[in-house]
């Protein structure tokens, strides 16, 4: 790509109201029917796109979210001004009846290149009852036909958290001939409703990883991951010839090892298995709320600024604690000394839900789990 993450975001999620007809467990906005009086108008909407060109060519990409970005009656004139700017457009709307066929058919007439929907279960009970409205999962099956009708590039994100893991294969069998271009496994950040779920172990979660490297060489789509960078770390260690094999085998003194390895040492991570190495909060990554405040993810709400009144590129540049995000040095306790920190850096968002702290080390990650482990039994 050639692009520097610390400079310029490689996406930039504007969420345009929190205004949503879905009640779903794992909401990161906790969504509501109506959106807020304080969110961002048409002009402001607009402001906040020319913001994006200072950035400089090649822009990032805009993807519009919320709640339900369907919800704004701008939706329309906000997206022609986008594109008339020259700024990459995708759309990830809810699956609610306001997403007809004909809607999906006049996304690409008007400039968007990319639908990104979600589905968390392969069967109607198991995504509804995470939805929280019946007719949701038919819908978004609907919704993908139609996607694939009108030519758009499309994505389905599909949550991974204890209460969905043991049904990942079986929604990775109903979307083999989908049409989709990415399918990228979310692992929960407990923030927002998502708090009510409960997370996957370290031990499961790199399980589930390594099936998904496995499923990955052979899957007519991208396989990706969202909120769980050590995929790239695991995808490294794999390509990483001796050293990679005994880090698989998590022993405390490889353990060790593997966090003083350098980082340059394999390039992990790459297109097909988990995104663009060293993307992660806050570092390729910029998000806007429905209110204008800056964030470096949506996952991660420390409000760094507001659009109404600060520079975009500033703080994303400089920002507190984006400038900190950018610098994987910075980081600390495990993921601060880890070798691989340049390619994974581990999750910000899940450290800050779990710690405070928001340079602190992912708990999600086995390597950190099995090096606390080790500690523990040390001292006792």
């Amino acid at each position: 790509m050639g692009i520097d993450f610390a400079v310029r975001p490689l996406n930039i999620y504007w969420e345009m109201t929190q205004a949503c007809d879905l009640a779903c467990r794992h909401c990161r906005a906790a969504a509501m029917p109506w959106g807020h009086p304080e969110q961002l108008t048409t002009a402001e909407g607009k402001a906040l796109l020319r913001q994006i060109l200072e950035f400089g060519a090649p822009y990032p990409h805009l993807i519009l979210t919320g709640g339900d970005p369907l919800q704004r009656a701008d939706l329309w004139e906000l997206i022609a001004e986008a594109r008339e700017l020259g700024i990459p457009v995708a759309i990830t709307p809810a699956a609610t009846p306001r997403l007809t066929q004909a809607v999906i058919g006049e996304l690409p007439a008007a400039g968007v290149s990319a639908l990104g929907l979600s589905l968390d279960g392969s069967t109607a009970a198991r995504h509804d009852g995470i939805r929280q409205v019946e007719g949701t999962f038919e819908r978004t099956l609907q919704a993908l036909g139609w996607g694939r009708e009108a030519g758009l590039a499309m994505q389905v994100n599909t949550l991974v958290s204890a209460e969905t893991v043991d049904d990942i294969p079986a929604i990775y069998e109903r979307l083999r001939g989908s049409g989709i271009r990415r399918w990228s496994l979310f692992f929960l950040i407990p923030m927002g409703r998502g708090a009510v779920l409960q997370p996957v172990t370290p031990e499961r979660g790199e399980a589930l990883m390594g099936w998904a490297l496995d499923i990955g060489a052979e899957a007519p789509f991208v396989v990706a991951s969202t909120e769980a960078p050590s995929f790239r770390r695991l995808a490294a260690m794999r390509r990483g010839g001796a050293a990679g094999a005994a880090a698989r085998q998590f022993g405390t003194s490889t353990t060790a090892q593997v966090m003083a390895a350098p980082g340059t040492a394999v390039h992990g991570g790459g297109h097909r298995h988990g995104g663009l190495p060293g993307v992660r909060d806050g570092h390729g990554i910029m998000f806007v709320s429905h209110r204008g405040e800056i964030c470096p993810s949506g996952f991660l709400p420390i409000v760094a600024g507001n659009v109404r009144r600060d520079s975009i590129v500033e703080v994303y540049r400089n920002g507190v604690p984006f400038a900190d995000l950018h610098d994987p040095s910075c980081f600390h306790d495990l993921c601060g000394v880890c070798g691989y920190n340049h390619i994974c850096g581990g999750s910000r968002a899940r450290a800050y839900a779990a710690t405070g702290d928001v340079l602190g080390s992912d708990p999600l990650c086995r390597l950190v789990a099995a090096e606390r482990e080790h500690a523990a039994t040390t001292w006792d």
